[in-house]
């Protein structure tokens, strides 16, 4: 055989012999493929303020009344507050207009806001007054108090015991107990201000729901002497009347006083014709 047809032969043997190897080494199966993984885009939520205790119509309403859900824009129920600043503004201290179970989402056909109309009358029980009284940091709590809390009303006054010798005493008694606060200086709300600073405002009057016989009670009291205001538990569920014998007297605040108004004694002033003497009787 010429060498020419022999070299040939060779070269196309090895010309299919590399194509086989080719084609074994295309159609050998690749390695697991990696799943590429998508990114997840998140939904937004929307919060929004639901009922977190049964509310009762007539409830001066507080912010711990409300608890936060949320919601996308797709399943937000339809009228549902939004949790901002300024709707938490509009809820403190509105009132509840009909009754809300716990986790009801809250809308403002739900409530009567302060400055609306009609709503200082929608507050008040039937058969009560509401009664102003004067306060400052001192006697208002250092401006603690808000519409809803429940308080007693304290006098305070001095009796002029012996006017020739210039004697007084001071007494405190409760001449009111648990009447419920409906409003805190004008705005019949109190807290901070829709911008979300802190309000610096200290209140100057409170106003009280009484009954007409308690409205009379603080308009007498009033002039007699200073009124104050103490907070009562909100599980204090006592009865509205003071409790009898509850005066306090600055003798019985301070022992010192005490001992001394003991050993001045009584003096009695005796007349025996045109001659004074004093008797002093301990």
């Amino acid at each position: 055989m010429p060498m020419r047809l022999i070299m040939i032969v060779l070269m196309f043997a090895t010309s299919v012999a590399l194509g086989l190897i080719a084609y074994q080494l295309g159609s050998r199966p690749s390695g697991p493929s990696v799943p590429v993984a998508e990114a997840v885009v998140p939904i937004p939520q929307i919060p929004y303020l639901v009922a977190a205790r049964p509310l009762s119509p007539g409830t001066l309403a507080r912010m711990d009344d409300f608890s936060p859900r949320n919601a996308t824009a797709a399943t937000l129920p339809p009228g549902a507050m939004v949790d901002t600043p300024d709707a938490r503004a509009e809820l403190r201290s509105s009132l509840i207009h009909r009754y809300i179970e716990p986790g009801t989402p809250i809308t403002r056909a739900d409530i009567i806001r302060p400055h609306e109309r009609g709503f200082l009358a929608a507050v008040l029980a039937p058969d009560t007054r509401a009664v102003s009284i004067a306060v400052n940091p001192v006697s208002g709590v250092a401006g603690l108090i808000s519409p809803g809390d429940r308080v007693d009303v304290i006098l305070t006054q001095e009796i002029q015991r012996n006017p020739g010798r210039n004697e007084h005493l001071v007494t405190s008694e409760t001449v009111l107990a648990n009447v419920r606060v409906i409003a805190v200086d004008q705005d019949i709300a109190q807290g901070a201000p829709t911008n979300g600073a802190a309000d610096k405002r200290t209140a100057t009057t409170v106003t009280i729901q009484t009954s007409v016989d308690q409205a009379e009670r603080i308009a007498v009291a009033t002039h007699l002497g200073a009124l104050s205001l103490a907070v009562r538990s909100i599980e204090d569920a006592r009865s509205a009347e003071p409790p009898p014998g509850t005066a306090v007297s600055s003798s019985d605040v301070s022992q010192a006083l005490a001992r001394a108004t003991v050993s001045e004694g009584s003096h009695v002033q005796v007349i025996q014709g045109g001659e004074r003497s004093e008797v002093m009787f301990k």
